[in-house]
């Protein structure tokens, strides 16, 4: 099936590593012009250089989305590279944790202000498109209760209330947005690797929830992304789309 996302341009944040990632990996594949940013130099450059093909447009800077401004700059900069946005992937997560009060200032300002910021320092491009998509990253952890009572949690939530009710608001201006909420993805050097590692009793009674026995991988999810984003899925907005083999227990009516 074709994709319909040869020569689009996209922005997508925290993609170094990951689903991030993944999700530029596939993007460049399919022939989309691609911007996407991270914290550290080096590492970005690294990704630009892994990912580069002679056809597409490959843009990459180190941001720390928590600095607003520079973040905003950082957008600018970037839809200006590709000569505009048609699609938007703010990816960049907190993570977990709940030590402190630190993790919901934490997650509010990287989960949160990031993505509402990210929607609307890029949303005259993406309205310019006339097919705009955001797809903003949920989480499992915000549809059912799980673990404990943390941040990550709540603040995904959030952000899933959040993009239905973007997805309404500029439903008029041909731009649709949409939520891919993970279950467990399992890779190296992410944090259910660090959880195996560290904690095997809460690790293994995860797998053990979980019917088809495994967890998903940064392939699989970059896939259910990109085609929400791309305009093979042009009747989709304002969904949350779970995507955790089974993991969760709830009826979604």
């Amino acid at each position: 099936m074709d994709l319909g996302l040869r020569g689009k341009r996209a922005i997508v944040t925290g993609a170094t590593k990951g689903i991030g990632r993944g999700v530029v990996e596939l993007l460049v594949a399919e022939g989309v012009n691609v911007a996407f940013c991270a914290r550290t130099p080096e590492e970005v450059a690294q990704a630009v250089e892994a990912v580069k093909r002679p056809d597409v447009e490959v843009f990459g800077e180190a941001v720390n989305v928590r600095d607003g401004e520079a973040y905003k700059a950082w957008l600018e900069r970037a839809a200006t590279a590709l000569g505009g946005c048609d699609i938007f992937i703010p990816g960049v997560s907190g993570g977990g944790g709940m030590d402190s009060e630190k993790n919901w200032v934490r997650n509010f300002e990287i989960d949160m202000l990031h993505t509402v910021r990210g929607c609307e320092a890029l949303m005259p491009h993406l309205e310019k498109s006339g097919s705009g998509s955001i797809v903003i990253i949920g989480s499992t952890n915000a549809v059912e209760t799980f673990a404990a009572p943390m941040a990550y949690n709540a603040i995904k939530a959030g952000l899933i209330t959040y993009s239905k009710q973007l997805s309404q608001y500029v439903g008029k201006k041909a731009v649709r947005v949409n939520t891919v909420s993970p279950g467990p993805i399992y890779f190296e050097g992410g944090a259910w690797e660090m959880i195996k590692g560290t904690q095997a009793k809460f690790f293994d009674s995860i797998m053990k929830q979980i019917p088809c026995g495994r967890m998903g991988t940064v392939e699989e999810i970059a896939r259910i992304i990109v085609f929400i984003a791309s305009p093979a899925s042009s009747l989709v907005t304002g969904a949350n789309i779970v995507a955790d083999n089974g993991f969760t227990k709830r009826v979604q009516l």
